[in-house]
Protein backbone atom coordinates (compact mmCIF):
# COMPACT_ATOMS: atom_id res chain seq x y z
CA UNK A 1 0.00 0.00 0.00
CA UNK A 2 1.89 3.35 -0.99
CA UNK A 3 1.66 5.71 1.76
CA UNK A 4 1.09 9.46 0.16
CA UNK A 5 1.09 12.95 0.98
CA UNK A 6 -0.42 15.59 -0.22
CA UNK A 7 0.84 19.34 -0.47
CA UNK A 8 -1.66 22.21 -1.43
CA UNK A 9 -1.01 25.94 -2.19
CA UNK A 10 -2.16 28.18 0.64
CA UNK A 11 -4.33 30.05 -1.62
CA UNK A 12 -6.89 27.61 -2.08
CA UNK A 13 -7.05 26.35 2.00
CA UNK A 14 -10.61 28.17 2.54
CA UNK A 15 -11.74 26.99 -0.59
CA UNK A 16 -11.22 23.47 -0.89
CA UNK A 17 -11.46 20.96 1.70
CA UNK A 18 -9.65 18.16 -0.71
CA UNK A 19 -12.47 16.34 -1.17
CA UNK A 20 -12.17 15.38 -4.28
CA UNK A 21 -8.04 14.68 -3.74
CA UNK A 22 -8.82 12.41 -1.26
CA UNK A 23 -12.00 10.74 -3.03
CA UNK A 24 -9.51 10.27 -5.71
CA UNK A 25 -6.71 8.77 -3.53
CA UNK A 26 -9.04 6.23 -1.84
CA UNK A 27 -10.50 4.76 -5.19
CA UNK A 28 -6.79 5.07 -6.82
CA UNK A 29 -7.91 7.36 -10.28
CA UNK A 30 -6.75 10.58 -11.84
CA UNK A 31 -3.31 11.63 -10.10
CA UNK A 32 -3.18 8.11 -8.39
CA UNK A 33 -4.35 5.80 -10.92
CA UNK A 34 -0.89 4.12 -11.33
CA UNK A 35 -1.25 2.89 -7.11
CA UNK A 36 -2.92 -0.29 -6.39
CA UNK A 37 -4.05 1.13 -3.38
CA UNK A 38 -2.93 4.39 -1.27
CA UNK A 39 -3.70 5.47 1.88
CA UNK A 40 -3.25 9.37 3.02
CA UNK A 41 -0.04 9.79 5.00
CA UNK A 42 -0.13 13.59 5.92
CA UNK A 43 -1.14 17.04 4.26
CA UNK A 44 0.47 20.08 4.37
CA UNK A 45 -0.07 23.54 2.67
CA UNK A 46 2.58 25.62 1.37
CA UNK A 47 2.92 29.29 1.93
CA UNK A 48 3.96 31.59 -1.05
CA UNK A 49 6.58 31.76 -2.06
CA UNK A 50 7.39 28.25 -1.19
CA UNK A 51 10.10 28.78 1.52
CA UNK A 52 8.93 26.25 3.71
CA UNK A 53 7.58 23.48 1.18
CA UNK A 54 10.86 21.76 1.47
CA UNK A 55 10.38 21.62 5.30
CA UNK A 56 7.14 20.15 4.88
CA UNK A 57 8.07 17.50 2.78
CA UNK A 58 10.74 15.99 5.34
CA UNK A 59 8.23 16.32 7.93
CA UNK A 60 6.34 14.06 5.67
CA UNK A 61 8.74 11.66 4.96
CA UNK A 62 9.80 11.39 8.24
CA UNK A 63 6.00 10.53 8.71
CA UNK A 64 6.50 7.27 6.73
CA UNK A 65 5.63 9.34 3.35
CA UNK A 66 6.13 6.92 -0.46
CA UNK A 67 5.36 10.01 -2.68
CA UNK A 68 3.96 13.22 -2.54
CA UNK A 69 1.62 14.84 -4.90
CA UNK A 70 1.10 18.24 -5.34
CA UNK A 71 -2.79 19.47 -5.49
CA UNK A 72 -4.12 20.11 -9.22
CA UNK A 73 -5.32 23.51 -8.65
CA UNK A 74 -1.23 24.63 -8.14
CA UNK A 75 -1.15 24.48 -11.63
CA UNK A 76 -4.27 24.19 -13.10
CA UNK A 77 -7.66 26.39 -13.24
CA UNK A 78 -11.14 25.49 -13.31
CA UNK A 79 -12.70 27.09 -16.26
CA UNK A 80 -16.62 26.44 -17.92
CA UNK A 81 -15.06 23.83 -20.08
CA UNK A 82 -13.06 21.84 -17.53
CA UNK A 83 -9.38 22.41 -15.72
CA UNK A 84 -7.08 23.90 -18.21
CA UNK A 85 -3.24 24.39 -17.67
CA UNK A 86 -3.05 26.89 -20.64
CA UNK A 87 -3.89 30.01 -17.93
CA UNK A 88 -1.86 28.04 -15.18
CA UNK A 89 -2.63 27.93 -11.42
CA UNK A 90 -2.09 29.36 -8.47
CA UNK A 91 1.75 28.62 -8.03
CA UNK A 92 3.69 29.72 -10.84
CA UNK A 93 7.01 28.53 -8.69
CA UNK A 94 6.00 24.94 -8.43
CA UNK A 95 8.30 22.99 -10.93
CA UNK A 96 10.90 24.83 -9.18
CA UNK A 97 9.26 24.05 -5.49
CA UNK A 98 8.95 20.18 -6.70
CA UNK A 99 12.37 20.08 -8.00
CA UNK A 100 13.80 21.21 -4.29
CA UNK A 101 11.88 18.71 -2.71
CA UNK A 102 12.86 15.66 -4.77
CA UNK A 103 16.21 16.50 -4.66
CA UNK A 104 16.54 17.32 -0.69
CA UNK A 105 13.85 14.48 0.49
CA UNK A 106 14.41 11.49 -2.26
CA UNK A 107 10.91 11.08 -2.52
CA UNK A 108 9.37 10.37 -5.67
CA UNK A 109 6.74 14.02 -6.08
CA UNK A 110 3.89 14.05 -8.56
CA UNK A 111 2.35 16.77 -10.18
CA UNK A 112 -1.22 16.23 -9.75
CA UNK A 113 -4.58 15.06 -7.26
CA UNK A 114 -7.92 15.07 -8.65
CA UNK A 115 -9.50 17.07 -11.42
CA UNK A 116 -6.71 16.61 -14.19
CA UNK A 117 -7.15 18.83 -16.86
CA UNK A 118 -7.65 16.75 -20.72
CA UNK A 119 -5.05 15.10 -22.13
CA UNK A 120 -2.34 15.62 -18.85
CA UNK A 121 0.38 13.65 -18.36
CA UNK A 122 1.37 13.01 -14.81
CA UNK A 123 4.83 14.58 -14.26
CA UNK A 124 6.46 12.60 -12.30
CA UNK A 125 9.95 13.58 -10.52
CA UNK A 126 11.98 9.89 -9.70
Amino acid sequence: MTKVAIIRCEKNETRCPLTNCFNCMIETKEGFKKYSECIPAGIFTCRCPGENSVELAKILKAKGSDVIHFCTCAFSQKTESGWQIENGGFCDKLDEIIDRIHIETGLPCVKGTAHLPKSYELKVWE
